[in-house]
């Protein structure tokens, strides 16, 4: 199963209609929801995952027919093999090799020319942080990383705003916390609540993470002008006298 064709008509087999209405509900998907106008089989994410595993090896333009489709889990289905095969290029062994180098670089850069297909924040959970995020922290030969990544943080669109951010995870699981501050404080007054929710997780995964004094210093700094979502998230794992001195100190 290397076709998007059979992809496709594999997971179409699975569709199930009860499922469907429940994901339909739980994306958003109704007129002036962030969702609105996507589409659901109502296929489970493991089933999705299986079939993603028995189709590794698609070819990238067959993928991009994948990100393409109207169907949720086909996009899904389609980012699931970028993953897969970004991952593979990112063994310890091929890191520095010349073919990896050029072919994490072709896979980032589909990836971020079709990023609005990523356009619910499942499908930009699951793909942004091992894609996008691992790519920041490998050798590549596509130049200044913060300006590419910039081109996503400014952009108007949602997703791309979103990926910008959350992407940051993986340097923050190894350390690395200047992509979350830098984005952190960019976002910082986004008016959407899934922006809010994004800046939050990723601020308590610095503090989790990286240095919880960290994420105090700019609590210190941004507590004020938080809104109140982005605070609650980034200190939820803090002991419950400290989270009411800062959700005190918020807005």
């Amino acid at each position: 199963m290397r076709s998007a064709q059979e992809i496709i008509a594999h997971l179409c087999a699975l569709q199930n209609e009860a499922q469907r209405q429940a994901l339909m509900r739980f994306f958003k998907t109704a007129p002036g929801q962030y969702g609105h106008g996507d589409q659901f089989l109502g296929i489970k994410v493991g089933q999705t995952r299986a079939v993603a595993k028995q189709a590794k090896g698609t070819p990238l333009d067959e993928i991009v027919t994948l990100l393409h489709s109207p169907w949720h889990e086909v996009r899904l289905c389609g980012l699931l093999l970028l993953v897969a095969q970004f991952e593979q290029q990112s063994r310890p062994r091929c890191v520095q090799e010349d073919a990896a180098i050029a072919r994490r670089d072709e896979i980032l850069t589909l990836y971020l020319r079709h990023a609005e297909r990523a356009n619910n924040w499942d499908l930009v959970d699951v793909s942004a942080p091992k894609i996008v995020g691992h790519w920041l922290l490998l050798p590549t030969r596509l130049g200044d990383k913060r300006r590419i990544l910039d081109a996503q943080a400014t952009s108007d669109n949602l997703w791309r705003q979103r990926i910008s951010m959350v992407c940051t995870w993986k340097p923050l699981q190894q350390g690395e916390p200047a992509w979350c501050l830098r984005y952190a404080e960019m976002h910082l007054h986004h008016p959407h609540d899934l922006m809010h929710k994004a800046v939050g997780w990723m601020l308590r995964e610095m503090g989790k993470r990286v240095s919880m004094e960290l994420l105090r210093d700019f609590l210190r700094q941004h507590a004020h002008e938080m809104p109140r979502t982005a605070l609650r998230y980034a200190i939820e794992k803090m002991p419950p006298e400290e989270r009411q001195q800062w959700l005190r100190a918020g807005r």
